[in-house]
């Protein structure tokens, strides 16, 4: 099953997105070319972007202190695996402890190294990180990948406190949720939400059915529509029922 997921706030879709960029940041930060170390480091520059929002820091550590008090409460209780919970209780314990010792603005450190600056500033000009343009970083992508590799790790790691609170809080609200199988008449599906309070959507729909959902959802309705590739990727509208599987998860 392919898994497209909708955010229902703005909070979620910042979070989504820092996932996905940890996620492209982390596969070439393990790779050995220069270029691929490249992408990891302009994947860097865009996760601080993402986290220079002044509140994300604040609005992770409240839900975060949230879910451990909602936890706590199931201490002793029947029917609950106590290690389990003992387990997520400290990894959320250890995630609020790193992200209070985060100082100043996230991503300053960046900002403040004037190499590192120079460099993200020509990489949204197209081809402005060419040997010519920034030779000193030309000549950094032909130190050894382990050298590389070692940097990129260092100018991360003051970041790594979000990625762990984005991965719990997110973890939290996917397994919440229950999926539900049900059917997009002639390619809709409309569902009442009754006033409810949804975090994220999951649509998992099956590869061989070539079929793409599109969503939106409000406190009151939400509306999942198909829609399928024509020959040149336009999506077109389909009048053919789709089954689906549909997963609403809350905090």
């Amino acid at each position: 099953m392919i898994l497209y997921e909708y955010p229902f706030n703005e909070r979620i879709r910042t979070l989504l997105r820092l996932e996905d960029l940890f996620d492209r940041f982390t596969f070439f930060l393990a790779q050995e070319d220069p270029r691929e170390h490249h992408v990891a480091l302009t994947t860097l520059f865009e996760i601080a972007e993402v986290t220079s929002r002044s509140d994300l820091k604040s609005d992770l550590m409240k839900e975060l202190d949230r879910q451990r008090q909602a936890l706590a409460s199931f201490r002793g209780s029947p029917g609950i695996e106590q290690n389990t919970l003992e387990t997520v209780l400290a990894e959320i314990e250890q995630t609020l402890a790193g992200l209070a010792q985060m100082q100043g603005k996230t991503g300053q450190h960046l900002a403040d190294n004037e190499w590192l600056a120079s460099i993200r500033s020509r990489a949204i000009i197209p081809g402005g990180t060419c040997r010519f343009d920034l030779p000193s970083y030309y000549a950094w992508q032909r130190c050894t990948a382990q050298q590389r590799r070692a940097d990129i790790v260092k100018w991360a790691m003051p970041l790594v406190p979000l990625r762990d609170a984005a991965a719990i809080v997110l973890r939290l609200a996917r397994e919440s949720g229950q999926a539900a199988k049900v059917m997009a008449m002639q390619g809709s599906y409309q569902q009442m939400l009754s006033g409810r309070t949804y975090q994220l959507m999951q649509v998992r729909v099956a590869p061989d059915l070539r079929v793409i959902p599109e969503a939106s959802a409000n406190k009151y309705m939400l509306w999942v529509r198909f829609t399928a590739q024509d020959g040149d990727m336009r999506p077109r509208t389909i009048d053919v029922d789709v089954p689906f599987q549909l997963t609403l998860c809350s905090l």
